[in-house]
């Protein structure tokens, strides 16, 4: 919040002081809590993962939500922003944001890059040890990288924040040589990197639409949605650790197929398409399909009103979402795999019951746990999903959007389809009861569903 404090002061805004004074109120809290720690060394087993993963995204999330309610937010308008900030969706109830104050602005963009790391550390060092939605499977990734480079996960952990932090300032860098300014470069290399699209503009990145900065913004993306361990890897020498991995071939396969059918659609269908006679037609088309399948929710033009085939392709790559152990979320592209191949495994069986038909992954035998929490997980996920949506309808939405505002939630996503939600709209129009869905969809996806439930069942809290 200092950062924060200190660019309104620079830029005169009179509201520096709320930065200043809620970095103090947390600042003493969070001392409170040192001295009453007393030093001891924390004793974490299972429960206290699971509990403590929880709680980490409850707490932290009210206590960001302080600048904007000391600002004139309302409550719920205040959680579901921090809310939306930290978890990386990037959906908002702001408006007006090219003429809002810069430190309000600083502060999304610092939420959205602390949210960013926090995930990919996580879902490196503390999903696999919990078992969580399959996730286990990639223990194996994070030992080979402890054998071979690094001996403790601690280690693997910090790699991968300097990772981070070196392309977050890389984008940054060349989102200014394309032609933003300095502090709009800043922000949204935080945003990218974590890809959560939280913008200093209500054009988006629509703003910039005539520069390189949507061609920058394209790669960075990409880069934010791939796996993190394999940059470690590479970094280390293995130059082919990307390209030998299946999940970036896998995520690489399905941009590639949904690009191609969304230009089919705008190019051969009977409907009339304003995009037919836009000259960056190819390149928005790409950058909204990376855009919506990496979870950053950028916008450059409004897909929403590409037709309704486009729509459901969209509305697609949202379940998808990203790889697992990068900044995006979603089902992740390995469970999409892991389905596909375990379903013609079983189709194998019947044709043929006595042969043996393994699971294969990455070359490896999948093991029945990891089938089963990745078949759990996709249960709960679709379960959520459809309680959000009917839900979400329930407040007034339309079915689109409600189906929308369920998906771009759960899957942390931002912008959704329809005339209320999408991509060129914000959530402002949003009842209470419908942002406190979306709120509880945007923990709830971040979280890996799977995490939450567990904490909730009467058998977590006896011994």
């Amino acid at each position: 919040m200092i950062p924060c404090a200190i660019v309104d002061f620079f830029f005169g805004e009179k509201s520096w002081g709320v930065f200043g004074l809620t970095s103090l109120v947390l600042l003493s809290i969070g001392g409170i809590l040192t001295i009453a720690a007393d030093g001891r060394p924390p004793k974490t087993g299972q429960k206290e993962a699971f509990f403590l993963t929880v709680l980490l995204w409850v707490v932290i999330p009210l206590a960001a939500s302080l600048p904007f309610l000391a600002l004139g937010f309302s409550f719920t308008d205040a959680a579901f922003e921090a809310v939306s900030a930290l978890t990386t969706t990037g959906a908002t109830i702001m408006t007006g944001l090219d003429q809002e104050q810069k430190g309000l602005l600083l502060w999304r963009g610092i939420l959205q890059w602390i949210g960013g790391v926090g995930i990919i550390v996580s879902a490196i060092a503390i999903l696999p040890m919990l078992r969580v939605g399959g996730m286990q499977l990639f223990r194996l990734e994070s030992n080979d990288m402890s054998g071979k480079f690094m001996p403790r996960v601690s280690q693997i952990a910090s790699h991968i924040s300097y990772v981070y932090i070196g392309l977050t300032v890389l984008c940054a860098i060349c989102y200014a040589i394309a032609g933003m300014n300095a502090f709009d470069a800043i922000v949204h290399a935080m945003t990218t990197l974590s890809s959560g699209g939280m913008s200093t503009s209500d054009m988006s990145l629509g703003k910039y639409g005539d520069t390189r900065v949507v061609e920058v913004s394209v790669v960075f993306m990409l880069c934010a949605s791939l796996p993190f361990g394999l940059f470690v890897i590479t970094m280390h020498g293995k130059l082919d650790a990307l390209w030998k991995d299946p999940q970036p071939r896998f995520y690489l396969s399905i941009i590639c197929i949904a690009v191609l059918l969304v230009l089919a659609y705008i190019l051969f269908s009977p409907q009339d398409h304003y995009m037919r006679s836009e000259k960056n037609m190819v390149r928005d088309v790409i950058f909204s399909v990376v855009s919506v399948i990496s979870g950053t929710g950028y916008g450059v033009s409004d897909f929403g009103q590409w037709g309704s085939f486009t729509e459901m392709i969209f509305l697609t790559l949202m379940i998808i979402g990203g790889c697992a152990g990068s900044a995006s979320c979603g089902m992740n592209v390995f469970r999409i795999e892991i389905m596909i191949r375990t379903t013609l495994s079983y189709m194998r069986r019947m044709l043929t019951p006595n042969r043996i038909s393994t699971v294969r992954y990455n070359g490896m035998p999948v093991r029945d746990d990891v089938l089963q929490s990745v078949m759990i997980f996709v249960f709960l996920y679709l379960m959520t999903f459809s309680i959000a949506a009917i839900g979400l309808s329930l407040t007034g939405l339309d079915p689109l959007s409600a189906f929308s505002g369920a998906a771009t939630s759960l899957s942390n996503v931002g912008p959704g389809l329809g005339t209320v939600i999408g991509p060129s709209s914000t959530f402002q129009l949003l009842t209470p009861a419908a942002k406190w869905i979306c709120t509880a969809c945007m923990l709830l996806g971040r979280l890996e569903i799977v995490t939450v439930f567990v904490v909730l069942t009467p058998r977590f809290w006896t011994n």
